[in-house]
C-alpha cells in the first residue's frame, strides 16, 4: 500500500498536469488519514477555485490558514478566492498580509495589482506589479498583469511590450497570448490580434474566454460566420457565458437575424445575469423586430430598473449644486463615441456652436480608438475627462466632484453605455439624447431630447423636450460632388439600401421584391459583409421572383468610399420598422432621394422627421402598400428623380438639418429649462 508521502507526490503530479479530478480524489483519500494536512487542504482549495466551487474553496483554504496562520502562500490563495468572489476589500487585505509575511512576494504583489485595477486605482496597480518584478524580473504572470493594467489605462504600446516580455520568458503562456491579442484588437491592429488569439486557442483550446475574444475580433473583421462559430465554441465550453451570448447576439444582428439575436440575449437575462450590457442589448434589439411592441420594450426597461437601479436607490445622495436658475451651467456629456461615429458626427455641431458664456462642457470620454474627430471634441470641450477603466462608482464620484448640473447620456442602450452609472444619479438633472430616438426607461434619467415628428404617443417616463430636428448633419470636409442621375446613362433604375443588415427583415424584403417586380430591369444595391447571410437574402428575394443577378452586395468601407457608393444609386429604399437615420442624411446629401415608411415608434419615424424638414413629406408612406406605390411612382418618373438629385444638397444646406447654430441653441434652451424646473422643485 502506498505511503501518504507517495500518494501526496502522485496527487501533486496530477495537479500540476491539470488532471484535477484525479488529484482531488487522492487528496481526499489523504485527508481521510490526516484531516489536518495543511498542504492537502490548500491544494484542494486551489482545485475548488479552478472548478468554480468558491464556497468550498474558501472553507478549505481558511481551514488551512487556521492551522498555519503565518503561511504567505495560503494568505495569497485566500486573496484569490476573495477576488474571484467579487470581494475586493478582503482580497486586498489577504494579499497585503501575504506581503507582510513575505516582502516582495511576486504572486501576492501582482494579484494585488489586479484588484487595485478593478477598483480603478490604476497607478497603484501598476506600482504593485512593478514591485513584483523588482523582486523577480522573470516572473511572467506579473508582466502579463502589468500589461492588462496598462491596456486598461489606454497605454496600448506599453501593454503590448509587457505581454511580449511575458511571452519571451514563457512562450507557451496562453493567457498572455490572449491578452496580447485583445490589446492588439483594441489598438486597431487586427492582423497581429488574429495571430495572437489563434495562438492562444492552439495552446489552450478549452478556454471559453479565448474563443469569445476570437469571436469579437472576427465579428469586427466582418467574418460573421466564423465569429458565430467561435462564440458557439465558447458556449460549448461554458454554457452560461454571458459575454459569449451577447457577442453571438451581435453577430446574429449584423446578419439580419433579429429573432436569433433576441433568443441569445434572453438566455442571459432569464439566467439572472448581472451583465447590464446584455440586458441593454436586448432592449435595443427589440426596436428592430418587425413585430416590435412598445409594451414589451417598456417591460424590459422595467426589468432593467429592478435589476440594476433598485439595489442603488437607497444610496443615491442629495445634491448640493447651487440653486440659481440663470447661472452658468455645467453640462456633462458621457459617451464612448466622441470620434468618427454616427453619434459623434451628430453631436459635434452642438460642440462647435454652443454658448460658452452660459454653458461649461465636461466630456466624460470612453473612446477606444481616438481619431481626428476626438481631437475636435477635445478642442471644443472646457474639460476633458478620459474614463476608460473607471468603475461606475469612481465615475459617479468624479462627476459629483465636478459638480455637474445637467448630465447627458449620449448612448442610451447601445454598446458601451454607462446607464448603470446614471442609475447612481451623480447629477441633479439627467437626460438622454443622440444614441437613437427613443427613451431609455431608466428612472434616474428624467428627460430626453426628441423632435415633433418623431413623437407619436406617451413617452417611456421621461419628460420630452422637442428640438426642431433630432439630427444636425455635418460633412466635415466630405464634399464629394453629386453626379448626374445614373439611370439616365445606364438604362435602368438602381435602388439602394445601405443600412446595417440588422434593419433588414422579411416584411421589408417582401416590399422590396414587389418594387423590383414593378420596375422592370431595376437593380438593388445592399451593404453587407461577406457571409452566408448574403445568400439567405438573395434566396429569399429569388423565391419572390427577383433574379439573383439583380441584387448586388457592397462591402462596408471607409466613409469616403461609402459616400461614393451613392453615385451608383437612383433611389434609396428606407428600412422599416427601424428607419435609416444618418444613412438617410448621407443619401440626401449625395442627391439620392429616400422613400420611407413611418410607423408608431420613434425609431420608425426617422424618415418622416428628416424628409418633413426638407419639405418632402410626400416621400413618406403610411403602409406597406403605400411604400411600394411611392417608390414605384418615383422610380418611373426620371425627370422628377433628376430634379431631386440636382436640388437635394441645396435643400439640405438651407434646412434645419444643417443649421448648427439653431441646433445648439435649441439643445441649450432645453438644458436651461430642465435646470430651472429642478431649481423650482428644490427651492430652499
Amino acid at each position: 500500500m502506498a505511503t501518504v508521502q507517495e500518494a501526496l507526490h502522485l496527487a501533486d503530479q496530477h495537479l500540476y498536469a491539470g488532471r484535477l479530478a484525479e488529484a482531488e480524489a487522492i487528496y481526499r483519500q489523504i485527508l481521510g488519514v490526516q484531516p489536518n494536512h495543511v498542504g492537502v487542504l490548500h491544494n484542494l482549495g486551489l482545485i475548488a477555485v479552478q472548478t468554480g466551487r468558491l464556497a468550498m474553496a474558501e472553507e478549505l483554504i481558511r481551514k488551512a490558514l487556521g492551522l498555519d496562520a503565518g503561511n504567505a502562500i495560503i494568505h495569497c490563495s485566500l486573496g484569490e478566492v476573495y477576488r474571484t468572489q467579487g470581494r475586493p476589500q478582503e482580497a486586498m487585505e489577504s494579499y497585503q498580509r501575504a506581503l507582510q509575511l513575505r516582502p516582495g512576494y511576486p504572486e501576492a504583489a501582482s494579484n494585488l495589482g489586479l484588484v487595485l485595477a478593478d477598483q480603478g486605482r490604476l497607478s497603484e496597480a501598476a506600482a504593485a506589479c512593478r514591485s513584483a518584478l523588482q523582486s523577480r524580473p522573470d516572473f511572467a504572470p506579473a508582466h502579463n498583469i502589468l500589461g492588462k493594467i496598462l491596456g486598461s489605462s489606454g497605454d496600448f504600446a506599453q501593454a503590448i511590450a509587457s505581454f511580449q516580455q511575458a511571452l519571451a520568458i514563457q512562450p507557451h503562456f496562453a493567457e498572455a497570448w490572449n491578452n496580447l491579442g485583445v490589446t492588439y484588437h483594441e489598438s486597431g491592429q487586427a492582423g497581429p490580434a488574429l495571430e495572437a488569439l489563434q495562438r492562444a486557442a492552439q495552446l489552450n483550446p478549452n478556454a471559453p474566454e479565448i474563443h469569445n475574444n476570437l469571436g469579437r475580433l472576427l465579428g469586427d473583421l466582418d467574418q460573421l460566420d466564423e465569429a458565430i462559430a467561435a462564440y458557439r465554441r465558447a458556449l460549448d465550453l461554458h454554457p452560461h457565458f454571458p459575454d459569449a451570448y451577447n457577442g453571438l447576439a451581435q453577430a446574429f444582428n449584423r446578419r439580419g437575424q433579429v429573432d436569433e439575436a433576441i433568443a441569445a440575449l434572453r438566455q442571459i437575462v432569464q439566467g439572472g445575469s448581472s451583465f447590464a450590457g446584455a440586458h441593454s442589448n436586448l432592449i435595443y434589439t427589440l426596436h428592430f423586430h418587425p413585430a416590435q411592441d412598445a409594451a414589451l420594450i417598456a417591460e424590459e426597461q422595467r426589468r432593467w430598473n429592478a435589476h440594476f437601479l433598485e439595489p442603488l436607490r437607497s444610496s443615491i445622495a442629495s445634491h448640493t449644486n447651487t440653486r440659481e436658475p440663470d447661472r452658468r451651467l455645467r453640462i456633462g456629456l458621457v459617451s464612448p463615441d466622441f470620434c468618427q461615429h454616427v453619434i459623434g458626427r451628430n453631436v459635434l455641431p452642438y460642440f462647435e456652436q454652443h454658448d460658452p458664456a452660459n454653458f461649461e462642457i465636461y466630456c466624460y470620454s470612453e473612446v477606444a480608438r481616438p481619431d481626428r474627430w476626438t481631437d475636435l471634441f477635445r478642442q471644443h470641450a472646457d474639460h476633458w475627462r478620459p474614463i476608460t477603466g473607471l468603475s461606475d462608482e469612481a465615475l459617479a464620484n468624479l462627476i459629483r466632484q465636478d459638480a455637474v448640473d445637467v448630465l447627458v447620456d449620449l448612448t442610451q442602450h447601445m454598446a458601451g453605455n454607462r446607464l448603470t452609472m446614471f442609475a447612481r444619479q451623480p447629477a441633479p438633472v439627467q437626460a438622454s439624447f443622440a444614441g437613437y430616438p427613443a427613451g431609455t426607461g431608466v428612472e434616474t434619467i428624467h428627460y430626453r431630447l426628441s423632435d415633433r415628428f418623431l413623437e407619436n404617443g406617451p413617452s417611456s417616463g421621461e419628460r420630452v423636450f422637442l428640438l426642431d430636428s433630432f439630427w444636425c448633419y455635418a460633412t466635415q470636409g466630405m464634399d464629394i460632388p453629386v453626379n448626374p442621375l445614373p439611370a439616365s446613362t445606364n438604362g435602368h433604375i438602381t435602388f439602394g439600401a445601405l443600412n446595417n443588415l440588422t434593419k433588414v427583415n422579411e416584411p421589408l424584403l417582401e416590399s422590396w421584391a414587389r418594387i423590383l417586380g414593378a420596375v422592370k430591369g431595376s437593380r438593388l444595391l445592399l451593404l453587407g459583409s461577406r457571409g452566408s447571410h448574403r445568400q439567405r437574402i438573395t434566396d429569399f428575394l429569388q423565391r419572390l421572383g427577383v433574379e439573383s443577378h439583380r441584387v448586388e452586395f457592397l462591402l462596408p468601407c471607409r466613409r469616403e468610399e461609402y459616400l461614393r457608393y451613392h453615385q451608383r444609386i437612383d433611389l434609396i429604399l428606407d428600412s422599416f420598422p427601424y428607419n435609416g437615420h444618418t444613412t438617410s442624411l448621407d443619401a440626401l446629401w449625395m442627391g439620392v432621394p429616400v422613400v420611407s415608411l413611418a410607423g408608431n415608434t420613434s425609431v420608425s419615424r426617422g424618415g418622416l422627421s428628416i424628409l418633413s424638414n426638407l419639405a418632402l413629406a410626400e416621400l413618406v408612406a403610411r403602409s406597406a402598400d403605400d411604400y411600394v406605390r411611392v417608390a414605384v411612382d418615383l422610380a418611373t418618373d426620371l425627370p422628377r428623380l433628376a430634379t431631386l438629385r440636382a436640388s437635394l444638397r441645396s435643400r439640405m444646406e438651407a434646412s434645419v438639418l444643417m443649421d448648427a447654430s439653431r441646433f445648439a441653441d435649441s439643445i441649450e434652451d432645453a438644458f436651461r429649462s430642465m435646470w430651472r424646473e429642478w431649481c423650482q422643485e428644490h427651492r430652499a
